[in-house]
Order: structure tokens, then sequence, then C-alpha cells
């Protein structure tokens, strides 16, 4: 169960960097933080720790 639950973490997480990457580079409009640098940074930041929570959870083996 705890292999699922890792994985369901780390695709909301590359899900929710990438919203905020895209927010914060003002493609998605309608928030205080469209146009924002900082989201533009933290971002990328997110989903790329959403990546490596996913290498690991992969790699880990069952059990």
């Amino acid at each position: 169960m705890g292999r699922v639950i890792g994985l369901g973490l780390a695709v909301l997480m590359v899900l929710v960097g990438g919203l905020w990457t895209l927010q914060g580079l003002g493609y998605v409009e309608g928030s205080s933080m469209s146009g924002s640098g900082t989201w533009a940074v933290i971002g990328p930041i997110v989903a790329g720790l959403g990546v490596a929570l996913a290498i690991v959870v992969l790699q880990r083996r069952p059990g």
C-alpha cells in the first residue's frame, strides 16, 4: 500500500509543480500566482522532487 501512496504523491507533485510553473510564466491566468517569477522557480523544483520520489518508490523492492 505504501508504494501506491508514494506514487500517487509523486504524480500529484509533478502535476502541481507543472501548474505552478505555468502560472508563474503567465500561461495560466486568474490567480495571484499568475505572472509571478517566484512560482516559475518553485514549480519546477516541486515537479523535480516528484520525479525523484517516483524513482525512489519504483526502485524499492516490494515488501
